[in-house]
């Protein structure tokens, strides 16, 4: 039977990108290439495309030939030191791909952009909760703002639109991604066990106690196909779990999990602690018999200490999607607890 659509997903082999990879390759009517600088494993569930988004005439040499592409799933992301070098790297890179993709494939139906609770200031601090999609925007500069502005201008009047949606601390498989924050929880409770220490949360008290929200990426992935086949064009959904929980409620789950003790919160700086635990985790990958993956790419730590430093609610409504016709909802804490045997059947964890 032939494919009805054919889908680009740049940052395939990222948390969003990947389980997005996976999950259209099972469905009949898709047909998917991964878009990638790095080089995906020899169990890829779909072929991929080694391209360097910010380079244009990589670009145009790589995908310039693809005159059947009906949607990009636009999953790349560059972390830069500044704002403007934000704005730059990630603006580029979504320029250089739809621009490309538009001019060769008269078929392209829609292109998906993916953002993150940044777009409401969650970055800043304290914002208002729930944020709702029509939010006043924060004080830019915000890539977001750019690259949402940017794409929407550029949709107009074309035989393509575009929709965003907008994620938050979005968790999956993906080896070599240290934007995760499951992954970051599960080799943080594995080094404190194999420390023989109990399990404590890193962040702040207060943060301990806060409302917060995730998104599994496995959810994303089965409402990125709804938010380009069924939704609307040209609007923006907030995609989270659609539950929330405090930590204080989580922790004790994935101690546990871990078979460790729970000790009370312990506030540390992650990027300072866990900087010099490199040469243990070569041992206990060794022991363990786990993927070689390179210490420095198996969490941002930097990353958790901003979510576990969040001394205030993090929700976004999900009213908007679920009203539109998107009523998944997923517990967070199975969801926790699901990835953890994940990665360990995958070898990640001990």
């Amino acid at each position: 039977m032939s494919t009805k659509y054919k889908a680009l997903v740049s940052g395939g082999l990222g948390v969003i990108g990947l389980q997005l990879v996976e999950h259209l390759a099972t469905l009949p009517d898709w047909e998917v290439i991964g878009l990638s600088r790095r080089t995906p494993s020899a169990e890829a569930p779909a072929p991929y495309i080694a391209v360097d988004l910010l380079d244009p005439a990589d670009v145009q040499a790589k995908l310039g030939g693809l005159t059947d592409v009906t949607h990009i799933f636009h999953a790349a992301y560059q972390e830069q030191p500044t704002p403007q070098a934000l704005i730059d790297a990630n603006l580029g890179m979504l320029r250089n791909l739809v621009d490309t993709v538009q001019a060769a494939s008269p078929a392209l139906q829609r292109v998906a952009l993916y953002q993150g609770a940044k777009y409401y200031g969650a970055h800043l601090g304290s914002f208002t909760t729930p944020a709702r999609e029509d939010d006043p925007r924060h004080m830019p500069p915000d890539f977001y703002y750019d690259m949402q502005d940017w794409l929407l201008a550029e949709a107009e009047g074309k035989r393509w639109d575009a929709t965003v949606l907008r994620p938050d601390v979005v968790c999956g498989f993906a080896l070599g991604n240290p934007m995760n924050l499951s992954m970051l929880i599960a080799v943080y409770a594995s080094i404190s066990k194999e420390l023989g220490l109990p399990l404590r949360f890193p962040g702040t008290v207060e943060c301990y106690g806060k409302l917060a929200q995730v998104t599994d990426a496995a959810q994303l992935a089965r409402g990125s196909v709804w938010a380009v086949t069924q939704a609307p064009g040209g609007e923006s959904y907030n995609l989270t779990n659609s539950d929330l929980f405090r930590w204080n409620q989580l922790w004790p789950a994935i101690a546990r999990y871990f078979d460790m003790p729970l000790a009370e919160p312990q506030t540390l700086n992650l990027s300072t602690y866990m900087a010099d635990k490199g040469p243990l985790w070569e041992r206990m990958t060794a022991k363990y018999g786990l993927a070689p993956v390179p210490y420095e790419q198996v969490a941002a730590w930097g990353f958790g200490d901003f979510i576990f430093r969040c001394d205030w609610d993090v929700i976004t409504s999900t009213t908007k999607i679920r009203q539109a016709g998107f009523h998944d909802m997923v517990d967070s804490t199975a969801m926790f607890l699901r990835l953890f045997d994940e990665f360990r059947a995958r070898k990640a964890i001990p």
